[in-house]
């Protein structure tokens, strides 16, 4: 993903995002868990980083998946 404009998927929990990243590596779509940026929420936590370019692909795996998610953020 180097070089790569990301955006991050905010979760409900922590064990949301797990959930999260495991549905989609799944699906075949690179991700990692990273700290939620203090500007998305100051709430600590952590979210699912993807490739920009894998927003709508990760938005359909999670909604097949029915893993709740609060949004989707460019970064």
């Amino acid at each position: 993903m180097s070089g790569e404009a990301y955006a991050v998927i905010v979760t409900h929990s922590t064990s949301h995002a797990i959930r999260a990243e495991k549905v989609i590596a799944g699906a075949g779509i690179a991700c990692k868990l990273v700290p939620l940026p203090r500007h998305i929420s100051s709430d600590c936590g952590v979210c699912v980083r993807i490739a920009r370019v894998d927003t709508d692909a990760a938005i359909r795996a999670l909604t097949d998946a029915r893993v709740d998610f609060e949004g989707v953020h460019d970064i």
